[in-house]
């Protein structure tokens, strides 16, 4: 592979170059590293000089940044790859970066889930909690077991105490109130039946 550009990267005051490679793919360097590593725009990157930038420069600091995110909130592996990924790292050092906080369980997809449904269980059903793991990359194998062990709440009562903070009246709604709050109740994840339920006891 070779270089077809080096360009200054987050301001006048960054000292970071964004470097592109001929597939299209970016990295970024500092400005010191880019005149260590003798890099210039044209440069054929053989093999020898890409693993000691993998060894010594991208790995290093794609692990430094997986454990400075896991510091700040729990993630899945799928999150921790993406956002690892679009903080410019090649994909090989992302991939070593995971693997490594991997190997100390910092990571771990099943302890995330599980830790998610019981948090978020009091105010979303089921199936909201269903799409909002699987839009963090967890399998639903993970998320179904996660459910299964955690998840203890009453979706109706839930139904019934959004229905009281709504100010909405089973008795007194008309048709058209009816429909916007069925809308509403269906958008969370609640199921059909469960609405119905709860409206009849209302």
């Amino acid at each position: 592979m070779y270089i077809t550009e080096i360009l200054p990267f987050g301001g006048r005051q960054s000292k970071k170059m964004r470097i592109r490679l001929d597939d299209g793919s970016y990295i970024s360097l500092y400005k010191s590293e880019v005149r260590r590593y003798g890099l210039t725009e044209g440069m054929d990157v053989d093999d020898g000089l890409w693993d000691r930038l993998m060894q010594e420069v991208f790995i290093p600091r794609a692990r430094f940044r997986a454990m400075h995110l896991l510091e700040k909130q729990d993630r899945t592996r799928s999150g921790l790859l993406k956002k690892l990924s679009e903080s410019g790292y090649p994909r090989l050092a992302v991939e070593a970066a995971v693997e490594y906080v991997e190997g100390y369980h910092y990571i771990d997809d099943d302890r995330y889930a599980r830790s998610y449904v019981r948090y978020h269980q009091s105010g979303r059903s089921r199936r909201r909690i269903m799409t909002d793991l699987r839009q963090r990359g967890v399998s639903d194998e993970v998320i179904q077991e996660a459910l299964e062990a955690e998840y203890t709440a009453s979706e109706e009562d839930m139904i019934r105490q959004t229905l009281m903070k709504r100010h909405f009246d089973p008795v007194t709604a008309d048709i058209r109130d009816r429909q916007r709050i069925y809308r509403f109740l269906l958008g969370r994840g609640f199921r059909y039946e469960d609405i119905d339920r709860a409206l009849q006891k209302g």
